[in-house]
């Protein structure tokens, strides 16, 4: 059976991406990272149960496997959680949990898919979720298929020069310090970071998928901080976008005031 490497997404505001899917390879690196991870903190905190063997070693044992369990899905649902979609393997390996539909990752999923590692894991080395990974065109293991969720790759890319990009145009936007800052503070880190893809790799897209990404992004920032009507009346929303990346990335280059 072929599988895909990518997959295609479109959110329901209607934008298409594609994601490059992670192996069965360096998932399994990831877990084993995690594996390490877990191993670690079972160990710390079942330095406490020798005090339970004072009663019974039987205890002590059954107390062991509960306390390896517990940490081993507290740690996924947790760090996956609250690091959106992420542990410490996939951190490392650049890996992160999505919802396979492109909508925002809900606990639900992440519980689901967490709770379903004790079969994956079966019978031994995660033979079930790794085979499952071979087979399905997505690379999903059964806890992935319960969830609805997919686990993508995000390849180091380089750094764009934002001197370059931004270099020479004015930005109405800075005279508005409260602004900026409200900008700054909602803003996410992610949505930066679409920004200033969009605007490196806009001579690549065609003309009407253009007007429609830079439209959508621009639509975004404005929801997070409304600037007067005066500076930005005039505005593409590919003008718009840039002045945005312009605030974002701290450039406060200070527009020029009429004598």
């Amino acid at each position: 059976m072929s599988r895909s490497r990518t997959i295609e997404i479109e959110t329901p505001e209607g934008v298409r991406f594609s994601l490059l899917l992670a192996g069965p390879l360096v998932r399994f690196m990831a877990w084993a990272i995690d594996g390490c991870a877990i191993l670690g903190i079972s160990q710390t905190v079942g330095r406490l149960l020798p005090l339970a063997g004072i009663i019974s070693a039987d205890l002590a044992q059954a107390a062991y496997v509960v306390l390896y369990f517990a940490v081993s899905i507290g740690y996924g649902m947790i760090l996956e959680w609250r690091w959106r979609g992420q542990t410490i393997g996939k951190r490392l390996l650049r890996l992160r949990v999505m919802d396979d539909q492109g909508l925002h990752l809900r606990f639900s999923q992440v519980a689901i898919r967490n709770l379903m590692r004790a079969v994956d894991a079966a019978p031994a080395l995660y033979m079930a979720g790794g085979l499952a990974c071979l087979l399905s065109d997505h690379a999903r293991r059964l806890g992935d298929v319960a969830a609805g969720t997919i686990v993508v790759r995000h390849p180091k890319l380089p750094h764009p020069d934002l001197a370059q990009l931004l270099e020479g145009k004015f930005n109405s936007m800075l005279a508005y310090d409260h602004l900026v800052r409200r900008l700054r503070q909602r803003a996410s880190p992610e949505a930066a970071g679409i920004a200033i893809q969009a605007l490196v790799r806009r001579d690549q897209l065609e003309p009407e998928a253009r007007v429609e990404v830079f439209r959508q992004i621009a639509s975004y920032f404005r929801s997070l901080a409304e600037f007067p009507e005066e500076a930005v009346a005039q505005m593409t929303d590919e003008q718009y976008v840039r002045d945005v990346v312009e605030v974002l990335s701290g450039r406060m280059r200070r527009p020029a005031t009429s004598a």
